[in-house]
């Protein structure tokens, strides 16, 4: 398709096509609930980040608002800086400046997951420089369920097991949004098809030796079994309601147990006491994460384990999650550990 004709659907909103105009209408109804002047674009090239980016294009045309659009170069690949400026030259075509952020931290183990890591403070790192208060990230319905498998795998609790949220906060003053987790992936192929004609493929969604490409992998497996993807998203989605039933109480609990003050968080043993062990491990995890500011919270197996020494000594002196852990006879306090 032309520049001109795609050009054209961006600024009609995909009416000539019924199922994308109404993925479109989605997209605009959730980035108006959240109502954010601006907004980073997390691309990587792949089809479900063009799509977003195509979406994000075709809402600057209905209102005023700044999106900055952003590639994160992992330097992992041989190929990645070609691939990068690849893309770059492929939105310019579309009048779409891209960003081009690259890591220079060397990964070696746990790939997936330090990446991951990294380029989330990359991208937060470019939101406070440019005063940038949320970023949109393409994450879909296969993700979804992907990410429920994984879990599950690992023997994840409710909170786990739930869907993502349309929003969460990444920091203090930034939130993550994806306004496409009930968008299925070929759709969002099909919009990247439309606008621009090509999408990138990631070599290492193919590597089985990541959990995720194997999980990936069973689709059709499920599905030959009658097992299909739209019932597992409807069960995940169940979960979240009573997830969020759940952390209505919760919060009660932990503001009841937690108190910061100064520089440490000190939490109330007694009423620690008084908790059921999911509780307890919930109540950990949330001090921690809030209070080193880490996206990812503690692994459940590592609180519990924290947890049981704590309850087999009067005085334990642990660290977990970049906290010291002091326990003492009525409070544990958590003071951030000072590395070398």
């Amino acid at each position: 398709m032309s520049k001109k004709n795609s050009s054209v659907i961006l600024k009609n909103h995909f009416k000539s096509y019924e199922e994308l105009f109404h993925i479109y209408s989605n997209f605009k109804k959730k980035l108006n609930s959240v109502k954010k002047k601006n907004y980073l674009v997390a691309v990587s090239g792949g089809p479900d980040s063009l799509a977003l980016t195509a979406l994000a294009k075709s809402f600057t045309y209905e209102k005023k608002c700044k999106f900055c659009y952003v590639l994160i170069n992992h330097n992992i690949r041989k190929n990645s800086s070609k691939e990068a400026y690849s893309v770059k030259r492929l939105l310019k075509s579309h009048k779409i400046n891209l960003n081009i952020l690259r890591n220079k931290k060397k990964i070696e183990k746990n790939i997936q997951n330090e990446a991951r890591v990294i380029r989330y403070q990359l991208l937060t790192d470019f939101c406070k420089k440019k005063k940038i208060k949320a970023i949109l990230t393409a994450h879909n319905l296969e993700d979804q369920v992907e990410t429920f498998f994984i879990r599950l795998s690992r023997g994840s609790g409710l909170q786990g097991l739930s869907s993502m949220k349309l929003v969460n906060k990444i920091d203090n003053n930034i939130d993550l949004i994806r306004p496409l987790l009930e968008v299925k992936k070929n759709h969002l192929i099909k919009i990247s098809k439309t606008i621009f004609g090509k999408f990138y493929k990631d070599p290492t969604n193919k590597n089985t030796k990541y959990l995720r490409t194997r999980i990936r992998n069973l689709k059709k497996s499920l599905e030959d079994s009658g097992i299909n993807y739209d019932q597992i998203f409807k069960s995940i989605q169940n979960l979240a309601s009573s997830r969020d039933t759940l952390n209505h109480y919760f919060n009660e609990i932990y503001k009841e147990t937690v108190k910061k003050k100064k520089y440490n968080i000190f939490i109330n043993k007694k009423k620690l006491d008084d908790i059921n062990q999911e509780m307890k491990i919930r109540v950990f995890k949330r001090a921690i994460k809030d209070f080193t500011k880490n996206y990812y919270a503690p692994r459940s197996k590592k609180v519990l384990n924290l947890i049981n020494q704590i309850e087999a000594k009067k005085n334990a002196k642990l660290t977990l999650g970049g906290c010291i852990v002091l326990g003492e006879k009525n409070r544990i306090i958590l003071k951030k550990e000072i590395k070398n």
